[in-house]
């Protein structure tokens, strides 16, 4: 049944000449210390992550002169490399972090910036800092030897990495106004990004977007940022609708990340769920990564899987160690998960689209049909409509690659969820609640 849905995937992705996965338009511990960084891997199985104690790498920094923490982390840089393959827990980070005086954290930035812009607990406008110097500095690096490289075979990757590189700074650009943030950058060999549209730090709304198969950073980061944006937009124009005068504090800020935080899958990979359960690793890490840094103002907090994707949030939901407000899953072929009970989704709020002629929905490929009664979740439709709350005509989604399409009912739908309006999806089988506004929360 695995290998029938990579057949199946190659099937759809050759009859709409596709290479993509969407169509897009144009707690303290103990310290174990080895050279100032301790890991204590008591975290919860599966979890990928590990706790850090107060005497450990980062906590050995806060001790020092401001003029000894260059040469501190030169000689200890393997060890701060160390930290993004068995990460610290996000909210002991945070804490560490605080304890650092700027001089440090800008030392920090400035010596590791790979390191600090990919670790959870570090503040977001920090991490986007950090990752964009490394950006910089690694399209500088990769362009000089560029120019002294002979070899063919090497001079071909290299010029594949600069193209990926070029096109994650190209998806930074801003478009209206609204801030982009890179608050992830792995420029290894299976490069991955992640780029916010909006404020993390302070957004009342946050949704995620998590890709399928095909979603290289090389290939998709571009179009995967614009998906970004749009949903930000139609979220934050439907707030303008919905609350209008009423919100005597303004209308609540709205974040959406285009993550690309794990190695999508494919043909050759897609039959397995390795790569889905390093997804679901990398997934929890950000969704806790986010409620660590805001449990002063936790925001309301949604994500929205497609495809594998879709397996890889529902591997990290099940978990039960990092629940979310909302789920939405486009074309999902299940996860072990029978039912929407098995899921960490406050209130059992989960969606499923299921677009005609997408042979992915109903097939249980990964052991459960989350577009089934019996699973629990609710049902929104994606194959056109006209908006009751604006009045516009929106376009239908057909197929397993065109749920992300700019003007659908999908996204407009996926918008009324990431914003807690899951009364308003337009669905078939009709819509229960009412808009609640900001004041009545």
């Amino acid at each position: 049944m695995l290998v029938g849905f990579a057949a199946v995937i190659a099937i759809t992705s050759v009859a709409s000449g596709l290479t993509g996965a969407f169509v897009a338009p144009a707690d303290a511990v103990p310290a174990v210390s080895v050279s100032y960084h301790s890991v204590v891997a008591d975290a919860p199985s599966g979890s990928g992550t590990a706790a850090v104690a107060p005497g450990s790498l980062l906590g050995s920094i806060a001790g020092l002169s401001a003029s000894a923490v260059p040469g501190f982390i030169s000689a200890h840089r393997a060890d701060l490399d160390r930290m993004l393959v068995t990460p610290p827990r996000a909210g002991d980070v945070s804490a560490v972090w605080r304890l650092l005086d700027p001089v440090k954290q800008a030392a920090l930035v400035n010596e590791a910036p790979h390191v600090i812009g990919n670790l959870e607990g570090v503040p977001y406008a920090v991490r986007g800092t950090a990752n964009a110097l490394d950006l910089k500095r690694t399209i500088a690096s990769t362009t000089e030897r560029l120019t002294t490289e002979n070899g063919k075979a090497v001079r071909l990757e290299l010029e594949r990495r600069l193209s990926t590189l070029d096109n994650v700074k190209k998806a930074l650009t801003v478009k209206d106004g609204v801030k982009r943030t890179l608050v992830n950058l792995d420029t290894s060999d299976d490069a991955r990004a992640s780029i916010v549209v909006g404020d993390l730090s302070t957004a009342r709304y946050v949704s995620v977007l998590v890709p399928g198969m095909y979603m290289s950073v090389g290939e998709q980061i571009v179009d995967w940022a614009k998906v970004a944006q749009n949903l930000h937009d139609q979220e934050t124009a439907f707030l303008h609708r919905l609350l209008g005068p009423r919100s005597s504090g303004g209308t609540p800020g709205v974040a959406v990340v285009a993550w690309i935080g794990y190695q999508t899958p494919v043909l050759t990979n897609i039959g397995g769920t390795q790569l889905a359960m390093d997804g679901a690793d990398s997934l929890e890490r950000t969704l806790v990564g986010i409620q660590e840094l805001r449990t002063e103002n936790p925001p309301y907090l949604s994500v929205f899987a497609h495809s594998y994707g879709s397996t890889a949030a529902l591997l990290a939901l099940e978990r039960k160690t990092v629940t979310v407000d909302a789920l939405a899953l486009m074309g999902s072929p299940g996860s072990d998960a029978q039912s929407v009970a098995e899921l960490s989704v406050r209130d059992g709020n989960v969606f499923v689209g299921q677009a005609e002629l997408d042979p992915i929905v109903h097939s249980a490929f990964f052991g459960s049909d989350p577009g089934s009664p019996s699973y629990g979740a609710q049902r929104m439709d994606v194959g056109g409509a006209v908006d009751p709350v604006t009045g516009q005509t929106l376009s239908g989604s057909s197929g397993h690659n065109e749920y992300f399409s700019a003007g659908t009912e999908c996204m407009r739908n996926l918008a009324m969820i990431g914003i807690d309006q899951g009364g308003l999806v337009i669905s078939s089988t009709g819509s229960s609640g009412a808009v609640v506004t900001a004041a009545e929360r």
